[in-house]
């Protein structure tokens, strides 16, 4: 099949990293296009299969199969029933809608998605003689539908499962940290593994929970493709041709890279030792055991994991998971924290309990920049938080401020290049040190 129309979703604020990532997997295709929370593309099918295999940053692939006028629900009907779904997949299948909307005028979403899947229904049975089945929490087919002011995108998806399940991390911790933001965060801070002169580049995650960024970063510079242990919705479409997916995905693998000179050179830590355990059974699974070497330790204690400066990437804990960070952190927990109010109304203490808050993160991030600045000369440390004053909590400049979504949270993927005494507190009467623009 050629000619495919496919859009990529991705979280706002990523586009231009999945745009360059496209480019680099499909260097053929044709009408590449950043688009709002997402990239655009006229590819073929061999190209579909390359992305879902080969992207990190993307959420699905989609194939559009219907651009059209939508100014009532009459109309969405008529646009669905046109599609040719009988070419996709069979009545034996089972399929589900999934919608989303920008300006619509349709008063509700769900009857919307309702006549999308009868105009379905109705062809397949007009059609073939029989309709499918609506599974909406294991459909063997997923249906996209976007609805705009006065158009309706229709789509195929050929992912099946999001692709941020990669298929590796069965072990995880509490609100882990999905592997697309974690790619997000690699692609932003320009770690490719390698330095300018060619030489394995560390990497260090001193708050890796299950390992995602570690384990992300290590695939990422061996080339192993994210898609390698996972199946895909387009196997079970009807244009699928089992020999030439296997014949890229033996591509793949033959395209997949040593670790230099044996040695790790991707590092995570974490307090929790139970983490740990997770993180290397994870790596096992991801292909990457070799180049990812493991500790457990405190974050605001552990000293570098190598001689040579490098980079480090991490999500750290903040508000009530400070004490994630360990025992300096739950030390500062202890001292930010004031006795609970007595005799108050309900609701009364929440107001001190946020405070209480800001001032443990306020603690802990202080600690944390004084660590680095006595013992990480010469690293550049890449940090994602909420908290656009983190700059300041830390008394250091970011010379980078990346806008990156974690689900619903708006953050910032901070970058600190570390020098001695770059902690050090400003002068009184001293303008704030990081002037960096949003």
């Amino acid at each position: 099949m050629h000619n495919l129309t496919l859009f990529l979703p991705c979280p706002a604020g990523v586009e231009d990293y999945l745009l360059a990532e496209v480019q680099q997997i499909c260097p053929a295709a044709q009408n590449l296009r950043r688009q709002r929370g997402g990239v655009e593309l006229t590819a073929d099918w061999d190209d579909m299969l390359r992305l879902n295999l080969h992207s990190r940053l993307a959420q699905r692939v989609l194939v559009r199969l219907a651009l059209q006028p939508c100014p009532n629900e009459d109309a969405l009907y008529e646009a669905a029933y046109a599609v040719l779904w009988e070419l996709w997949f069979t009545p034996a299948q089972t399929f589900k809608v999934e919608l989303t909307a920008q300006h619509s005028p349709f008063q509700s979403l769900n009857f919307a998605a309702l006549r999308i899947k009868d105009a379905v229904c109705d062809r397949m049975r007009e059609r073939l003689g029989q309709r499918p089945s609506v599974e909406t929490l294991q459909p063997e087919v997923r249906l996209h539908a976007h609805l705009g002011p006065e158009q309706v995108w229709l789509y195929i998806d050929t992912s099946g499962e999001p692709l941020f399940k990669r298929g590796w991390r069965t072990d995880t911790g509490d609100a882990p940290l999905k592997e697309t933001l974690a790619a997000a965060m690699i692609a932003a801070s320009g770690w490719t593994g390698l330095d300018a002169q060619g030489q394995p580049q560390p990497l260090y995650d001193p708050c890796c929970g299950s390992g995602t960024v570690a384990i992300e970063a290590a695939q990422r510079a061996l080339h192993i493709a994210p898609g390698k242990l996972r199946r895909f919705g387009f196997e079970r479409l009807l244009p699928h041709q089992p020999a030439r997916w296997q014949a890229l995905r033996q591509q793949a693998v033959a395209a997949e890279r040593p670790v230099p000179g044996g040695q790790a050179f991707v590092f995570g830590s974490d307090v929790a030792f139970r983490m740990v355990d997770f993180a290397r059974r994870n790596a096992e699974r991801a292909g990457v055991a070799q180049a990812i070497e493991w500790r457990g330790g405190d974050a605001l204690e552990r000293l570098p994991p190598c001689p040579t400066p490098g980079v480090m990437l991490l999500n750290p804990p903040y508000g009530e998971r400070i004490a994630a960070a360990g025992v300096a952190g739950q030390s500062a927990q202890t001292r930010a924290r004031p006795e609970p109010a007595q005799g108050l109304v309900p609701g009364a203490g929440r107001e001190s309990a946020r405070h209480a808050d800001g001032e443990e993160n306020t603690a802990f991030f202080s600690q944390l920049a004084s660590h680095w600045k006595k013992n990480y000369a010469g690293w550049t440390a890449w940090l994602l938080s909420p908290d656009p004053q983190l700059p300041s909590h830390m008394r250091l400049k970011a010379t980078r401020r990346v806008p990156l979504w974690n689900g619903p949270i708006e953050c910032r993927l901070f970058r600190f290049d570390l020098v001695a005494g770059s902690a050090r507190t400003p002068r009184a009467g001293a303008q704030p040190n990081d002037t960096t623009p949003e």
